[in-house]
């Protein structure tokens, strides 16, 4: 560790592999308890590197949210993929060369009938496809009580020539402002009944039924109606899962290291290198009120470590970000040392900086491109 320390000049998101590994262990295995397929979202981390920590689990299927990332995760052997975003009609075209260069089993997905009149159109070749069903995220799909649409759309995909319809596909995005067990249970169930119900509608028996968000897969207990999950920021958790209570702190496998740069003791404030270019500006709000952009640790013999009372990131620009610091901490910053911030969201931070340094010294570039 004292190697990685010396030799970070700049912000560096720095990866605990043992922490990252048992995230996967725990999830794959509460897919195998639950008996449903286990279909990760790797979206957050993009890495062919650690796509192959979860094949070290068994899994063989994965989801993904471009064409361009099936593409680079099916040129390292990933064959079951789905696409968890309404397919862009512009990249049709990029998606037939993906298939017929890879063979890769790809699933798509249509958001509505005047977007699934489109992709008829556009797909002359072999596809799996979901219908996106809203279950109260209300960001992109059908209805699930909309009966008509939903038997017109399955119909239709069932009796196309190029598509096969695999079923409903859900993402229960509402659950990130959740803030205890009982409330990420009701959203579940919640969200498992009008699934029930939407399957109903399409009038086809044996089709999948899939969700995916991490705060339900990580909190609940029962899969429900359920016999696929998508979960995918579980392989890193951050700051906004353990506030959630998808997990600890403890669990978090991803921290950005930063150099303290400058002290304002008149403001208790540390300025470090580190701002929404390298963490993103995503904010959490916190149960008291508070605004957030991260939590700082110290750097540790195996990682980091939290101090006694805690501290946070309060403001970021580009560059810049602002630590408040309890008056009698202060004098535990001092420039040219570093901090480390666990992220609010690791899925944007790992997007911002697209590389990774484990705790043993190793680098993980090999990114899934834009």
């Amino acid at each position: 560790m004292k190697n990685i320390i010396s030799g970070i000049r700049k912000p560096v998101l720095v990866l605990d592999e043992k922490k990252c590994r048992e995230n996967i262990r725990l999830m794959a295995g509460k897919a195998e308890k639950w008996g449903v397929n286990f279909r990760p979202h790797f979206k957050t981390h993009q890495s062919a590197t650690i796509g192959n920590w979860f094949r070290d689990e068994g899994v063989k299927s994965i989801t993904v949210s471009s064409v361009t990332m099936a593409s680079f995760f099916a040129g390292k052997g990933w064959s079951d993929i789905t696409i968890a975003f309404p397919l862009n009609l512009r990249e049709a075209g990029s998606l037939r060369k993906l298939i017929n260069e890879t063979g890769a089993a790809i699933n798509i997905l249509t958001s509505g009938q005047e977007h699934l009149n489109m992709v008829l159109k556009k797909v002359d070749f072999r596809a799996g496809c979901f219908i996106k069903t809203d279950t109260g995220y209300r960001r992109t799909g059908v209805d699930w009580n909309d009966k008509q649409q939903l038997m017109r759309m399955a119909y239709d995909i069932y009796n196309s020539d190029s598509l096969r319809f695999k079923g409903i596909l859900t993402h229960s995005g509402h659950s990130y402002g959740v803030r205890s067990r009982e409330e990420a249970e009701r959203i579940f169930h919640d969200s498992s009944e009008k699934m029930a119900e939407a399957g109903k509608h399409t009038g086809y028996d044996g089709i999948i039924i899939s969700t995916g968000d991490t705060p339900l897969c990580s909190m609940v207990e029962e899969p429900g109606i359920f016999n696929e999950i998508r979960p995918g920021n579980f392989v890193f958790y951050d700051l906004m899962q353990a506030e959630i209570g998808s997990c600890t702190r403890d669990q978090v496998a991803v921290a950005l290291f930063c150099p303290v740069v400058d002290r304002n003791i008149r403001r208790n404030e540390v300025l470090i290198y580190g701002g929404g270019v390298h963490l993103s500006k995503e904010v959490l709000i916190r149960k008291d009120g508070s605004t957030v952009f991260g939590e700082i640790a110290f750097p540790a013999e195996k990682g980091w470590h939290f101090p006694e009372e805690r501290i946070f990131l309060t403001r970021i620009t580009q560059e810049h970000g602002i630590i408040s610091v309890p008056g009698n901490m202060i004098n535990r910053f001092s420039p040219g040392d570093l901090v480390a911030v666990i992220p609010v969201h690791s899925c944007m931070t790992a997007d911002a900086n697209r590389k990774y340094l484990t705790l043993g010294g190793d680098e993980i570039d090999d990114f899934s491109p834009k």
